[in-house]
């Protein structure tokens, strides 16, 4: 993921409530099985709009998705879909929660 230059998004266990999570889940998987998403080590950081230091993500970082590939699966390309969830903030501001989809390609072997 790439996060644009002056902002943030909150990270998957903001330390605030209010706060809405990045979260990535899948809606359909075909022949693979969803296991757990591996989430960066977030950053701690203190803005002017809130009064503890928050744990966010900024710039560049991976999610990791893991899957199985399913018993009765047949051989062949397939895509699994799901949704990115997340609060882009600025250093001034939180933003209205986003939704997003999410597409990645595989192949079966």
């Amino acid at each position: 993921m790439a996060v644009s230059q002056g902002y943030h998004v909150n990270s998957n266990m903001p330390r605030e409530e209010y706060l809405i999570p990045l979260k990535l889940t899948w809606t359909s998987t075909g022949a693979l099985e969803a296991g757990a998403i591996t989430y960066p080590q977030p950053s701690i950081e203190k803005y002017a709009f809130a009064e503890m230091p928050l744990s966010v993500y900024s710039g560049s970082f991976e999610l990791v998705a893991h899957f199985k590939v399913k018993g009765d699966a047949t051989a062949g390309p397939g895509v699994a879909t799901g949704k990115l969830r997340y609060q882009a903030c600025s250093d001034r501001a939180c933003y209205a929660p986003k939704t997003v989809d999410v597409t990645v390609l595989y192949q079966v072997q």
